[in-house]
Parts: structure tokens; sequence; C-alpha cells
């Protein structure tokens, strides 16, 4: 903490700094279009522009018919070619864990045999531990507010453990990424638990178990009495799956590819894929479904009631309800139009987990809202696509009926996603020829130097 008590106040010159700042940087909007600079690194449509080539992931949202024309479809997500609805909905079926297997795949290109996934997660258990007083050195010393920032800190601050921290060979760059999917559980709950013991409540740092799975490792870390339910495990686990990789194109994603380009450490890239991830448009949206399905039970006398619950959405978007963003959170997407493969899987999974916690008449809210979305954006709002229920949408459903504390949101989507940000780091080393350096237009002025006094 700064000695300076007034450290972190915003002094008056400082906002007025601010105010000539953005004064002397707005950029016309004409300009992205004088051009030809897509902003966003999307077109009018959506359309992300290509920056480059991957094998890891597939993102299928459109059909191309015989004239070359593409229309919307049901979206479907791959993994290294395999469909993720059967690689979540195959595990269920026999009755096992299928995050463990989908970063297998991720990583390694091909579905793992008996044999194989057997050894896989026996590494991950070896790998599931910290070094030595790093938990009282590191994560509890100096409690961040925020768990994704004291995540970030435990990552960077594991390069100082590490000997070959800088070594960018792919055997010590594997290593780097598996000790790290091992390790996000530990780094996630153990910051919760700092940052919970800070406010005053009891801190609990269960040892980690090298035989369970990394859901059941979330929820034996983070709970007093370690205690689950084979289904709260199952559904959890089905989360991570369907979180773990979507692309190369999504902005955490494309940093990885991009910091990777730099020649930095394994650690460097993953705090800067953090950094991306923790952003509000990105990682943070399953938060703002739970504080706004919240608030329509407190704003809606009667949530059964269709005609109310409309009206509730429609003051939504015109800025009139929950944080007058003008949005309705987990609604819409930027590649999936008529569907989210991994909204469709997780409302099947959310029907019986909320019938377990008897959380029916919630969940049959979710499915109005779900229904009536799209046709209220649709009556409101031109759209350039069609809009559905977001992962986001049911994932912070679960997570809520989970008794998740909505501190781990985010980094829960990061313990799973960093399966996917190892497979394109590595995939970004094998294949990296030069550093990405896209190019920016200057359309400011030229002027002349003037020396300070006649200024």
């Amino acid at each position: 903490m700064a000695s300076n008590p007034n450290y972190y106040d915003l002094r008056p010159e400082v906002r007025a700094m601010a105010a000539e700042a953005r004064k002397n940087s707005r950029i016309s909007m004409g300009d992205y279009v004088k051009y030809d600079v897509k902003r966003g690194l999307r077109d009018l449509n959506g359309k992300g522009v290509v920056a480059g080539l991957t094998e890891i992931s597939e993102i299928h949202a459109k059909d191309q018919l015989p004239d070359g024309t593409e229309v919307p479809c049901e979206g479907k997500l791959y993994f290294r070619g395999v469909d993720v609805e059967e690689l979540v909905s195959g595990a269920l079926r026999e009755e096992r864990f299928s995050f463990e297997e989908a970063a297998y795949l991720l990583l390694m290109g091909n579905l793992p045999r008996t044999e194989q996934i057997e050894e896989f997660r026996r590494l991950l258990g070896y790998y599931r531990t910290l070094p030595n007083n790093f938990v009282r050195d590191v994560i509890l010393k100096a409690p961040s507010q925020d768990v994704m920032n004291s995540l970030a800190r435990s990552v960077l601050n594991m390069a100082a453990y590490d000997d070959r921290a800088d070594n960018i060979s792919l055997p010590n760059v594997m290593r780097q990424c598996l000790q790290l999917i091992a390790a996000f559980p530990l780094l996630s709950v153990y910051g919760y638990q700092a940052c919970n013991y800070k406010g005053g409540s009891s801190l609990y740092i269960h040892a980690p178990d090298p035989e369970q799975s990394t859901a059941e490792t979330i929820l034996a870390l983070l709970r007093p009495d370690s205690k689950y339910s084979p289904w709260e495990a199952k559904v959890l686990d089905a989360c991570l799956t369907l979180h773990a990789e979507h692309g190369g194109g999504n902005n955490s994603t494309f940093t990885t590819h991009v910091v990777t380009s730099s020649g930095t450490d394994t650690y460097s890239c993953m705090a800067a894929a953090l950094a991306s991830l923790k952003g509000p448009r990105h990682g943070g949206a399953n938060i703002m479904v739970v504080r706004m399905f919240e608030d329509m039970k407190k704003q809606v006398k009667d949530t059964g009631d269709e005609e109310e619950v409309k009206a509730y959405l429609k003051a939504l978007l015109e800025k009139k309800a929950f944080d007058r963003s003008g949005l309705i959170y987990g609604m819409g997407h930027a590649v999936y139009s008529l569907s989210d493969p991994r909204a469709k899987l997780l409302r099947s999974l959310v029907k019986t987990l909320s019938a377990e916690k008897g959380r029916e008449e919630d969940y049959q809210l979710y499915s109005m809202v779900e229904r009536l979305g799209p046709q209220v954006i649709a009556q409101e709002r031109k759209m350039y696509k069609g809009v559905s229920a977001n992962v986001d949408f049911y994932s912070g459903f679960v997570y809520h009926m989970l008794d998740l504390p909505l501190e781990l949101y985010t980094p829960i989507f990061a313990v799973a996603r960093v399966a996917g940000w190892s497979a394109h780091r590595m995939e970004e080393l094998i294949n990296m020829g030069k550093i990405i350096r896209p190019a920016y237009q200057y359309v400011g002025r030229h002027r002349p130097y003037r020396p300070m006094m006649e200024r």
C-alpha cells in the first residue's frame, strides 16, 4: 500500500489531462469507412477478418449454398474435428468426465485411448501442486480483491520458481502448459479463499486429491466440507469442456497467438490471455446474466407472466432497467446466430440440476427469457443476423446453482480455457514464422515543432 494515503485519489489535474487526451484522440467514424478498416477485425456483417490458420477448433454457424451465398444454420463447435456436443454427451453416457479428454484432444490432436487418458490424468494429478510455500508467500501474503488479478499474478510468480521459464522449446512448453492446466484450479480457488479471508470469513486451504478430476477438484477445494454430489461434478465438468476452446479469433486466444509470436515465455503469455479474459466484454458475461435475473425477479411482480417479462426485456433494450446498458445479457453472439451449440447442451443439463436443487421455477424463467429474448430484440433492433441464447446464458445459472461465488465465475472460465490457450500457443510455436504485427493507418495531421517559448 502506498505510504501517501491519497495516492489513489483521482486528482483534478489528472481528470483534466484525461479530458484533454479524449479531445485530441477522437477518430471520425467516417474514416473507418474511408480507409476500409474493419473495426474489431469484423466486417459489417459481423464476419471476422481471417488472420491465421488453425487445426485446433472450428466454429460453424453458416452453410454455403451452391451459388456461394452463406445462410445461417444451427451452430456447431468442433475440437480437432470432433463435435463437442458428442464429446460431452459420450462422457455423460459412459459416466466419466470429459474435460481431461477434451484437453488431451486439443493438445495432442487425437481422441485418447483408454491407457492414454489414464496416463494423462495421472500426469495432471502429479502436477496438481504448487511450489513450496507458494500459497503462503504469494497467494495469502497480499490477497487481491479481484480473483482474476490474483490468478494472473500467481501465474507470473510461478516463473520465478521455474529454472527453465524462458525456454520455448516444445517439450518444455508442453511441460509448462500441463502444469498450468493442473494448477489453475488451485490458484483460482486459493485466490478466492484468501480474498474471502481478508473480508472476515474463515480460511479453507484444502490439499488437492491427485485422483480427482478438474471439476471435482474445484468443488472439493472450494467447499468447507469438500463434499459434492456426482451430478454436480458432472455438470461442472461439462461446463469446463464447453469453455475449453472456441476458435483462434476470440480475444484471449488471439492474444495468446500475438504474444507467443513475439517469442515470450509461457507464463507471460498466459498472464496476457488472463488479462484479456478478465474484460467484461469477454469473460465476465455470465456474471451479468445472473445479476440481470436477480434484478428481474425484484422488478417483475409475476415472473410467470409473459407480458410482464417481455416488458422488462424491452426496458433492458431501452436502457431503462438493470445496468442501463441496453443489453439482454446472455443473448446473441459474435459468430452464432440460430443457436449456440454449447447453450443447447447446457440447457438439458440445467433442467436436471435445477430439479436436484429445487430451482425448477428459476429454470422456467430462464427458459421463458430464452424464448422471448430474441422476439423482443427482433422487434426493437435492426439486426444483421439472428439472435439466440449463448453459453453464458446458462453457465451462470449452473454456477449459481452450484453455490459458486460470483468472484470465481471468470476464473473458472480460465481454468477451462487454459487448455485451449495451451494448444494455440504450441500451434503458434510450431508454425511461427513472423511476429504478428498488423498495420494502423495514421489519420492525424502533420504540424511543425514549435519551441517552448512560442507555444
